[in-house]
Formats: C-alpha cells, structure tokens, sequence
C-alpha cells in the first residue's frame, strides 16, 4: 500500500479569501481564514492534512456549514504547508501540534469542535490531549495517528531506509500530482515522541471516526485501534464501504456535515 497520509491538494479548490497571520514567537506566521459566528455555539476547526492545505473542499464545505450553523470557523494551513511560512521538509508532527494548539489559544474562544483530515487526525488527538477543557469533540475522516512509525518507516524497504539514514530526506512518488512526498528522517524520529496507539489516551469528549473501506493510504483496520487507545464512551465510528482516502464526495460531504452538526448540539 502506499505510505501517504493524504493526497496533496486533491481536493482543493479555488477560493478567493485572502488570509490573514497569526504571527508566532519565531518569527514564522501561520495563515487562516476566520468565519466568526454565534460566541455562544462550539466553535470549529479544521486540521488538514500531509502536504495539504486549507483550501481543500472539506475544509471550504465546512465553512459553509459553519456560516449556515452560525458558528465560529477556523481553517489554516500548518507551517511549511500552503501560505504560511517556513519550509515543509523542516516540520514536524511536534511543530504542527503547535500550530493547532496556536490556533486554538488565539484564534477561538470556548469550545471547539476538531475535524481531522489524516495527519490532522493525529493533530486533533495530541491538541485534544494538551487543551482537554478546550474541546467539545473530535471528528476523524481517514485519521492517521502513527502514520510516520506504522505506515511510513515500518512498511519501507531498506533501500529506502537507508536513503533517509544517508540522505535525510526521502522524495516518495505521488499517485495524486507530479510533485513527490518530501519524507524527512527528522520527520521520522521526532514523530515517534507522539506515538498514542501503543497505550491508553485520556480522551474523555464525544469522537467520530469516518474511515473508507477503500483507503489505500490509511487501511480501515487502524479504526479499532484509535477506539481502543481511547477513554470515552462516546465514541461512533462510520465505515464507508465504497470509500477512499480523500473521502470527498457530495455524499461524504453531507455525511460529515450531518456529524458535525450532532456533535455540535
């Protein structure tokens, strides 16, 4: 199977907002684009994910939701990914944590519900982790928590491995466009300073997981795995038999407009 989390802007579509800047300590400035809504409803944020960007048609069609539901809405893009700042093959699962957790603290207020595309499915549960009073619940499409230990350094060949062991770096061809995953050893090794699957995580808030069955990057059999490594009870998981990684469809769409909606009540 191929070892991508997400298929680089595969869904994206042309949106004419301009962003604004979240400036951070570094000097580095992450973009995003804010609807504001009803203070008293949850908030939502959107997690992309590797190699994506905030302009994929999740995270536009979750805008419009949003602005139907009158609820606050935040979509950015990771540092190294779209138009924020800084070089891609320089991050990390740690630093775009950061960036989530960033976005969180000053960008909303009160309760947030997480939408986690693949990598931003592993971002939503270690930002859920670290702002536990901050979240109101998690929606996972295609989430990918371990990606970088379970589906990229376990299932290489050595010859690929070494590449990264010599090189840094590792340049993994796309099936979705002509530019190639940018693998990073530095990518690797820090991400195993996150992994959550090997052990129980004090998640306690509502989860959804929504997962294709035809997900050639993340297999549907990671799904029981998360819902095991997680304390809450209130946990659905929604397998789509004719579904693929991007999960993108009109009718995966309204699904996941329908579970955010419920999750947001």
């Amino acid at each position: 199977m191929s070892n991508n989390d997400t298929a680089p802007n595969s869904d994206t579509e042309f949106t004419s907002q301009i962003p604004e800047f979240l400036e951070r300590p570094n000097g580095q400035h992450i973009a995003y684009i804010k609807t504001e809504g009803d203070k008293d409803l949850p908030g939502i944020v959107f997690l992309g994910g590797y190699m994506s960007d905030m302009t994929g048609s999740k995270a536009t069609a979750l805008e419009e939701f949003a602005k139907s539901s009158k609820q606050n809405f935040v979509r950015f893009d990771y540092m190294g990914h779209g138009q924020s700042s800084g070089k891609f093959t320089d991050g990390t699962i740690g630093q775009w944590t950061e960036d989530a957790i960033a976005v969180i603290d000053e960008l909303t207020s009160g309760p947030q519900i997480l939408v986690g595309s693949s990598m931003g499915g592993w971002i939503m549960l270690n930002t859920a982790l670290k702002r536990p009073e901050r979240i109101k619940g998690l929606v996972g499409i295609a989430a990918a928590p371990d990606f970088t230990q379970d589906l990229m350094w376990d299932t290489f060949s050595q010859e690929i491995k070494d590449t990264l062991l010599s090189e840094g770096v590792y340049y993994e061809p796309s099936e979705y466009g002509d530019e190639p995953y940018a693998i990073t050893l530095k990518l690797i090794e820090e991400g195993r300073q996150h992994l959550l699957l090997d052990r129980t995580q004090p998640i306690t808030c509502p989860v959804r997981l929504i997962q294709g069955m035809k997900d050639v990057d993340v297999p549907w059999n990671i799904v029981p795995r998360i819902v095991e490594s997680l304390e809450t009870d209130d946990m659905e998981v929604v397998l789509v038999k004719t579904g693929d990684h991007r999960l993108s469809e009109p009718q995966d769409i309204q699904r996941l407009k329908k579970i955010v909606k419920e999750i947001s009540r």
